[in-house]
């Protein structure tokens, strides 16, 4: 299993680890990641804003192969906070020498899950206290998970990874659900506004978020803004 940073690949146009740059800064957060796996190879790829001296030592020392915010993130359909990692000793394989390139082990690591089997893998952390990151977490995990389903889709229809992604095709309902969602409507708002039951906008949502590939509500929405779907308000 390769490591490929693709910050150093040639041949595309959009700035991806400056995406999570910005993010970082945004959020109030030192360093960020977006990872996924090509179903062809096998190599774990993506951008971290990491320093470069631990990105060396960790390609070096092939941590890839063990690093639970890659591989026990990968089986969670929910975000997944790092203090939930077994200290085993995969874990302490990582982070044992993460603390001296200043990683702390307080992050969490989104995943995404596309419309088409792919899957990719968001991950920020703070250099704060684990009382502090219990306060800052609520905070950033709204922002987090549509970053996370933009930033994924990009790199997806960027043709980096694999061929763009087609169009999942929505009802005209269930793109009437989603826009009034992405308008800050509650289910039983929209319910009201179209006509239908709460339970019928439920089955609308979950339909969407099938068609989508997207895990919860927000994400779906976040999806289907970057696809041009629906358009934000």
């Amino acid at each position: 299993m390769d490591l490929v940073d693709l910050s150093t690949v040639a041949g595309h146009s959009e700035n991806f680890e400056r995406f999570i740059e910005q993010l970082c800064r945004r959020l109030g957060v030192e360093y960020g990641s977006y990872a996924t796996m090509n179903p062809v190879t096998g190599a774990v790829q993506g951008y971290a804003t990491y320093r470069e001296d631990w990105k060396r030592h960790y390609a070096d020392h092939k941590l890839h192969h063990v690093d639970p915010t890659i591989h026990r993130s990968a089986l969670s359909i929910s975000p997944v906070d790092w203090n939930r990692f077994e200290r085993d000793a995969r874990f302490h394989a990582v982070f044992r020498s993460a603390g001296d390139f200043g990683i702390c082990p307080q992050g969490v690591t989104v995943p995404i899950r596309g419309p088409y089997g792919d899957r990719g893998l968001l991950s920020v952390t703070a250099r704060v206290s684990e009382t502090e990151w219990q306060k800052l977490r609520p905070t950033l995990m709204g922002d987090l998970q549509l970053a996370a389903v933009h930033l994924h889709d990009a790199v997806m229809r960027s043709g980096l990874l694999l061929p763009p992604l087609a169009q999942p095709l929505l009802s005209g309902r269930e793109r009437e659900v989603l826009q009034w969602v992405a308008a800050g409507k509650s289910q039983q708002d929209v319910g009201d506004i179209l006509g239908i039951s709460n339970r019928t906008v439920e089955v609308h949502l979950r339909s969407a978020r099938e068609k989508l590939g997207a895990l919860t509500t927000v994400q779906a929405v976040g999806r289907a803004i970057g696809l041009n779907i629906i358009f934000p308000r």
